[in-house]
């Protein structure tokens, strides 16, 4: 498995480049790089019956935002 972030854990090009090339290790580091962004977009506060408040991740969002983001990186020109 190649390494494509840096010391200070910021995103390469390098990696990217490699994404938009195919290399699917490389789309997997961009995931999990933007991971908690996603989540955090992703976040919802639900109620109960009773009225309790309820944090949850909304995973079919979740899921559509990555794709969104797979397709953004492998159309760019």
């Amino acid at each position: 498995m190649t390494n494509y972030r840096r010391k200070n854990d910021d995103l390469s090009i390098t990696a990217v480049r490699a994404a938009r090339k195919g290399d699917g290790e490389a789309m997997k580091e961009i995931l999990c790089y933007y991971e908690g962004y996603i989540n955090r977009l992703c976040t919802r506060k639900l109620y109960d019956k009773h009225g309790n408040p309820c944090i949850c991740l909304d995973e079919f969002m979740k899921r559509r935002l990555e794709r969104r983001l797979i397709y953004i990186i492998a159309t760019a020109e």
